[in-house]
């Protein structure tokens, strides 16, 4: 596989979203499934998983910055940003001022606010960014006791299932 490269395959699920208050967004999505596999080796600072995916509600990008590496200065209109980093050290500067985030941290950046993404450390850094534009509308899902069952309730009205037996 080529560097910078993600793998994906599709699944062949003719199962469609099922629309929830008639959201106009639910037709253009996708049906079925996509993977996709990070590539930490990447020489790209920027994958869109989104594209490899196939989402269309909401951004995600792998981000990788070699050391002593860093992105532009920008901000959005209306999109709110969340970064996590997965392998190594952000140092993420917000209107100027900086901040450290560390392996597992995770951060919400307003779209108004002016950000820069920087490596200041030995080891590459590797960072998932999500955006999104609009409000959240909460749970639209529903959870089946079994697969048989043709109709769901609303997740927290279903308790969970056993966990299974040890191996």
């Amino acid at each position: 596989m080529p560097v910078g490269s993600i793998r994906q395959t599709a699944c062949k699920s003719d199962a469609r979203p099922r629309p929830h208050g008639g959201r106009a967004n639910m037709a253009a999505m996708e049906r079925g499934t996509r993977r996709a596999r990070l590539d930490r080796d990447t020489r790209e600072r920027i994958v869109s998983l989104r594209r490899q995916l196939g989402v269309s509600t909401f951004g995600m990008n792998q981000i990788v910055l070699q050391p002593r590496q860093r992105g532009r200065i920008h901000r959005h209109e209306r999109q709110e940003e969340v970064y996590l980093v997965l392998e190594g050290e952000l140092t993420l500067l917000v209107e100027g001022e900086e901040m450290t985030l560390r392996q597992g941290e995770l951060i919400r950046v307003a779209p108004a606010l002016r950000r820069q993404l920087v490596n200041l450390g030995p080891r590459p850094l590797v960072m998932l960014a999500l955006g999104g534009d609009g409000e959240h509308h909460g749970r639209d899902g529903e959870a089946f006791e079994s697969w048989e069952d043709e109709s769901g309730v609303a997740p927290q009205e279903l308790p969970l299932p056993r966990d299974l037996p040890p191996s």
